[in-house]
């Protein structure tokens, strides 16, 4: 009998999600018509976007209904103070989810004369319901993601207010808005609120977490956990590697790294903790495990499709460079875990505890065809949105092959409300992160950012790299991923033109940083939800998890200097090319040696482990190598190469010196 799956600890996940997980906190109803009301409401929410795919409506009208219904539902959920009692749907939400679903009504109502008649002029009318719609929504944004984003929002739009007077810098100056200007750019247009960020939501966004729930309901999740259970778990430091695996592809399919953490780590955590892993390391595995999923092909957590949405890059091409990168960032990660099995002489789990693959994929591998139809589907350019909905569909259909994965009429009904409830938290941080993009869009905010961060880097691209990276990671810290890459490709990305970065590049770049902020402290959410499982400290986690990622922060810069890395040759191309000739497979090979070479150096010399116990001066030459394998000069590349070539054969003698004779 199999007993891998009993934890050594149970957890209260379902605290610890909530207090790190903001979008977790919402309400328990105990009167079950109201139940029935929100999830009727949900279900339809869904079937809209299903309808819209092959019924578009214009623009403005679908985004302005995307938000309003998404409003009104968060209202519904999500209480207004956190120990307010979340059995109960005060009069005052019912208010504001009424009032919610009236913004949409007016711009139905008056769409023909705001887009005829007033041009986008607003009148007085319109100002109003611009300002109920941004109060709407800043509120929405604080009960679901917190304070961060809408205070965010606040400072951008208080900018255009105060943006002709003389206490700014002469380069910050604008001519002067009144509230006209302001609202009617966030209202009235799609590059305010209903800017290019909801239209990613509507039309990519939901229809993959949707995919995501149904793959939830089919019980993809346990399949993932299995697998690598089978594959991982009876190796040196077993359960470690597990989560690295398991995390990984759930991240990729959900997009939510606090979700992830909290849900796999329930299972993986305890596991570690078992085998010898100290309480912070686990947390730390599982928060950068979950956080570097969406940078993994296919789904990226979706942020594939919005990349290629933004720059007007083709999916395959975007998909294929993430890929290496992806691969690389996860072997660091392992080879950190393997090391750390090796210096505390960590076991894996018995063999007869574990299931075998054979079984796991008789059992629910039919569970993979879905994900491959996917690949496929977008790979013949099939449009984006169509390709979600037949996943969808070939999911249900697929999982009636198999009892344990057979969704009932009620497992569909709940997954369409499942899906719509899971994409609220990256429905309203899209439309906060609109408000960003109105007011950068009015005064050309993002032009002084571009400017002031290339006069920062003096002429230097490896500063600008480093001052674009520190940008990214501000701009995304405590946001989910989709938002925080909108956000940087907005404000930061534009600053690596000046360097003739291609655009492809340039976008890679920052989203691994705002990606890797999650696990960035001082607000390292998703390093302190695997604490909290873990029942660890918080600090010391998000540090763990840190170094346990810091490839995820070499990585991006490799690829600058070496476009070859993300299978693509940049040579005599333009700043804005959209197509990208494959790179030759000797300068793949060149690259992807050489970085795997640097990246085992980094994870030894961090742990302090090849083989045998590494002393403190090789691990800090080691470091070095693997730094100086960053740059792009030759000479770099060889002196890192020929360093940590030494010292691995040195530990190597050294370890077969330690080895016991044969009896």
């Amino acid at each position: 009998m199999n007993n891998y799956t009993e934890p050594a600890v149970a957890p209260d996940t379902e605290a610890v999600q909530e207090k790190y997980d903001k979008d977790a906190r919402t309400r328990q109803f105990s009167n079950k018509t109201i139940v029935w009301v929100v999830t009727i409401v949900a279900v339809l929410y869904s079937l809209f976007h299903l309808y819209m795919v092959f019924n578009p409506m214009p623009a403005l009208q679908q985004r302005s209904i995307h938000v309003a219904v998404g409003l009104a539902l968060v209202y519904m959920l999500y209480p207004m103070f956190k120990k307010q009692d979340r059995s109960k749907l005060p009069v005052l939400d019912w208010v504001l989810a009424a009032i919610s679903l009236f913004t949409a009504g007016y711009i139905l109502i008056e769409y023909d004369a705001i887009v005829t008649e007033r041009g986008g002029i607003p009148n007085t009318i319109d100002i109003i319901m611009a300002i109920i719609t941004v109060v709407l929504i800043l509120e929405a944004a604080r009960r679901v993601t917190g304070w961060i984003l809408p205070i965010l929002a606040l400072v951008f739009l208080a900018y255009p207010f105060f943006s002709h007077m003389d206490f700014l810098p002469n380069m910050m100056m604008t001519r002067p808005f009144d509230a006209g200007d302001i609202f009617g750019q966030l209202y009235l247009k799609t590059e305010g609120l209903y800017s290019t960020a909801i239209g990613a939501s509507v039309n990519f966004i939901f229809l993959f977490i949707l995919f995501g729930a149904f793959l939830q309901k089919s019980g993809m999740g346990q399949f993932f956990n299995d697998l690598a259970m089978a594959l991982a778990g009876a190796q040196k430091g077993g359960p470690a590697k597990v989560a690295v695996v398991s995390s990984g592809f759930m991240g990729s399919i959900n997009g939510a790294a606090v979700a992830n953490v909290v849900s796999t780590g329930a299972f993986t955590i305890p596991l570690m903790k078992k085998v010898g892993y100290h309480k912070n390391f686990a947390g730390a595995v599982e928060a950068s495990a979950s956080v570097g999923g969406q940078i993994l092909p296919p789904i990226m957590g979706a942020s594939a499709f919005i990349m290629a949405e933004t720059t007007g890059i083709n999916y395959g091409t975007i998909a294929l460079a993430a890929l290496l990168p992806a691969i690389l960032y996860y072997f660091a990660v392992i080879l950190q875990v393997h090391y750390r099995a090796g210096k505390r002489d960590l076991k894996g789990i018995p063999k007869a505890d574990l299931p075998r693959v054979k079984e796991v994929m008789k059992e629910r591998g039919h569970l993979l065809i879905p994900l491959v139809g996917l690949i496929v589907m977008l790979f013949m350019n099939m449009p984006i949105p169509r390709a979600a909905i037949f996943t969808i569909f070939l999911t249900i259909i697929v999982a009636t092959l198999r009892k344990t994965t057979r969704m009932s009429f009620r497992d569909i009904f709940d997954g369409l409300a499942l899906g719509a409830q899971q994409a609220l938290s990256v429905m309203i941080a899209c439309a906060v992160v609109g408000i960003i993009i109105g007011v950068v869009s009015l005064t050309s905010f993002g032009a002084i950012m571009t400017s002031a961060i290339a006069g920062l880097g003096a002429g230097s691209l490896f500063l600008t790299l480093f001052f674009t990276m520190i940008a990214s990671m501000v701009l995304g810290m405590g946001l989910p991923s989709i938002p925080a890459y909108i956000i940087t490709a907005t404000m930061a990305a534009p600053a690596l033109a000046e360097f003739d970065v291609p655009i492809l590049l340039a976008h890679m770049f920052v989203f691994y940083f705002g990606i890797f902020a999650n696990v960035t402290p001082p607000v390292a959410l998703a390093a302190f939800a695997g604490a909290g499982i873990a029942d660890g400290d918080p600090m010391r986690t998000g540090f763990q998890a840190l170094k346990l990622s810091l490839a995820g922060f070499l990585i991006p810069f490799i690829f600058i200097y070496e476009p070859a890395l993300l299978l693509i040759d940049v040579e005599g191309l333009m700043t804005n090319a959209r197509d990208y000739p494959m790179a030759s497979f000797i300068d793949v090979a060149i690259v992807l040696v050489s970085t795997g070479i640097g990246l085992v150096a980094l994870s030894a010399g961090l742990e302090g482990f090849f083989k045998t116990h590494i002393n403190p001066i090789f691990r800090v030459l080691l470091i070095a190598s693997a730094l100086l394998l960053v740059f792009p000069e030759t000479y770099t590349d060889i002196i890192g190469l020929g360093l940590a070539i030494v010292i691995f054969v040195f530990n190597y003698l050294k370890w077969k010196q330690q080895e016991p004779l044969p009896v």
